[in-house]
Order: C-alpha cells, then structure tokens, then sequence
C-alpha cells in the first residue's frame, strides 16, 4: 500500500509529531474561524496552513547529513518536499508579510475579505495535507461552525 505520494502503509505509522500538527492547525483555523478581529482571523489562518505544512515535512522530510546549509522556511521545504503543493507554498509564502504586519497589530494590513478568504484558503489546504497524508480529510469548518452575518461568503 506503500506509494511514491504516501509512503506510509497507515495513517498510525505516520510520526505523532505529524499528527501533533493537524491537531494544531485545526486549532488555529477554529480560532480564526471565531477571531472578531481581522488581522487576529487572518493571522490564525496563516498559522493554520503553516502548521498543516509542518505536519507534512514532519512525515515527509528526511534532513541529508551535510555540512551548513542555507537554513530554508517551510514554505521554501514543502515546495521541495512535496513538489505537486508547490502553488499552495508560493500563495501562502506570498502572505507571510501580511501575517507579520496583522500579529504586530496593524489594523490596515488585511481586509475583512481577504481575512475570511485565507481561512478558507487554509481549511481547503490541510484537507489537501490530510489527503496526500492518506487521512480523510476533515468536515471543512465553514460547515461546523457557521459563518456571522455580515461576513462576506
């Protein structure tokens, strides 16, 4: 049942360090599921697909005994590591600043739109983690935890 894609027979034989990480990313996306403010929404998101990234490179990477090496971001890694998830590692390394500027409090570094459409970016990304993991994906949020009135859909 081994494959080039998932070369873990079964979901138990994946690291606990693995499922330590989805567990995580489902937090953070709860948490900006129910963020009233917008930068904390958006923040929580990216921490969600970034947490859903290292659940990935914790069952897939393998660090190659060499001397130094040029220390790389988990972006930059899973676009190494999991070459078909490249597009999702360049969309969510493009909003790394963002994130930034909305942990350090900044009111105007995201909209309300593009807040609610990372979480939605980041719940379709760890279904995605979770199926190239050879995990059911998870219900997506937006179904257990109804959007407030108000947020665009």
């Amino acid at each position: 049942m081994q494959s080039e894609t998932n070369p873990y027979p079964h979901p138990y034989a994946l690291p606990a360090s693995t499922h330590s990480y989805l567990g995580r990313a489902a937090e953070s996306l709860r948490e900006a599921i129910t963020a009233n403010e917008v930068p904390t929404r958006y923040a929580c998101a990216h921490v969600a697909a970034l947490r859903a990234a290292a659940a990935l490179l914790a069952a897939r990477a393998h660090p190659a005994p060499t001397r130094r090496r040029a220390q790389k971001n988990a972006w930059v890694l899973l676009a190494e590591v999991a070459p078909e998830l490249g597009e999702w590692a360049a969309f969510f390394a493009a909003g790394a600043g963002k994130r930034a500027a909305a942990e350090a409090g900044s009111q105007r570094a995201v909209t309300e739109r593009e807040a609610d459409d990372l979480v939605r970016d980041a719940d379709r990304f760890l279904a995605v983690i979770e199926s190239v993991l050879g995990l059911a994906p998870h219900v997506p949020f937006e179904e257990q935890i109804p959007w407030r009135a108000g947020r665009s859909a």
